[in-house]
C-alpha cells in the first residue's frame, strides 16, 4: 500500500481550464491513486489558481515512466534554450 505523497511549489504561468487561460499560481505534486489514469498509482500534477476556485485548475496524470520522460524531455529543451541565449533571468 502507497501512502500519498505530496509537495507543493509556487510557480508562474498560465493555463487553459473549462472557461478559457488563467494564471497558474502553484503547481501541486503528488503520487497518489488516479481519478482517472488506468494505473494503479500515478504521478499527478494539478496547476492551479487557489485564489479562482476549482475551476482554475488543469490536472494531469501520469505513468512513472512517462513523469521520468517529460522531465527529461524539459531539462533538454530548457538546456538547448539556454545554449542559444535564449533565456535571460
Amino acid at each position: 500500500m502507497c501512502t500519498m505523497i505530496v509537495q507543493q511549489v509556487a510557480i508562474e504561468g498560465s493555463g487553459k481550464g473549462r472557461e478559457g487561460w488563467f494564471a497558474v499560481k502553484q503547481a501541486n505534486v503528488s503520487y497518489d491513486h488516479p481519478f482517472h489514469a488506468p494505473y494503479d498509482h500515478a504521478l499527478n500534477i494539478d496547476f492551479v489558481d487557489e485564489a479562482r476556485g476549482p475551476g482554475a485548475r488543469v490536472a494531469v496524470e501520469l505513468s512513472a515512466e512517462a513523469a521520468r520522460a517529460l522531465v527529461r524531455t524539459i531539462q533538454t529543451v530548457l538546456a538547448e534554450a539556454e545554449a542559444g541565449g535564449h533565456i535571460t533571468d
